[in-house]
């Protein structure tokens, strides 16, 4: 069984959590200390044997806690904050249940990623969530790259003492006017939902943050479609070059999403009105 703890209020743990803490036979958690102190505020007192399961013995525990399962016990997998398996401990268990066709149910609850993602002010239709951005800058520059065009808003998790230079990454690889937000310290006391521009951000953030940090950016852009007679042009450039007039219009209609008959009899209509290079009436 997998379970989400709160962020950081635990006022916002369920009932059904609350149960779970003080019935299940096993504890398997992220950090048993934080266990401890977050089943001490919610009056939980755990009566089944509390093991680590953090990401270095995640793989370590599975036989164990795979044994107890199939003995019948109630394995109860939390981890530090938010959901299981989420950039956090929980998906070998859950792979390894299912291989061996072990009952697998989860205890709904807080996730940074949707949290963040709907205080953001950013399209929330659709959206993907990237993990932990790389730490070295040649790498995550490549990540930044491959997201450039990226249509969804997309959220990741991001260090405090990284925050800065990953902003700065971003706004010069996606734009220095692309939309973001910084969430910090989600549903704690100190609480911080910043919303700007990258630039901005990474100015912001170079004066020093603290806390927990989700980062949520806003999808690319659609691009401007261009215009019919931009699109003639090309093609009677390259054809007037030495390139196949059907050929070539029928490659630009597809690279732009326009009717090849508009296309081509676009340009027979411009070739008309205007005559190129005698090689265009091939």
């Amino acid at each position: 069984m997998l379970a989400a703890t709160p962020l950081g209020d635990s006022r916002d743990a369920s009932a059904r959590l609350i149960e779970a803490l003080s019935s299940a036979d096993v504890l398997a958690a992220e950090d048993t200390r934080r266990l401890r102190s977050l089943a001490t505020a919610l009056g939980a007192t755990p009566r089944g044997r509390i093991v680590s399961c953090y990401d270095a013995v995640e793989a370590a525990r599975l036989p164990g806690l795979l044994a107890a399962i199939r003995d019948g016990s109630t394995v109860l997998l939390v981890t530090d904050a938010g959901m299981p398996s989420v950039s956090d401990p929980g998906f070998r268990l859950v792979d390894a249940c299912l291989t061996e066709e072990l009952p697998v149910t989860c205890l709904p609850g807080p996730s940074a990623v949707t949290t963040a993602l709907a205080l953001s002010g950013l399209p929330s239709d659709r959206f993907c969530f990237e993990g932990f951005a790389p730490r070295k800058q040649g790498e995550r520059r490549r990540w930044l790259t491959e997201l450039a065009s990226e249509r969804r808003t997309w959220v990741f998790f991001e260090s405090p003492h990284r925050l800065a230079s990953t902003l700065a990454d971003a706004a010069e690889v996606l734009g220095a006017d692309r939309r973001a937000a910084v969430c910090r310290e989600l549903t704690k006391p100190y609480e911080q939902v910043r919303r700007a521009e990258l630039a901005e951000l990474a100015a912001w953030a170079a004066e020093g943050v603290k806390g927990e940090v989700t980062v949520v950016v806003a999808g690319a852009r659609p691009a401007q479609p261009r215009a019919l007679t931009e699109l003639v042009a090309e093609v009677r450039d390259r054809a007037a070059a030495g390139e196949r007039l059907k050929t070539v219009a029928g490659e630009v209609a597809g690279r732009e999403g326009v009717s090849r008959k508009t296309l081509y009899d676009a340009v027979l209509a411009a070739r008309v009105q205007s005559p190129q290079d005698p090689q265009e009436m091939r």
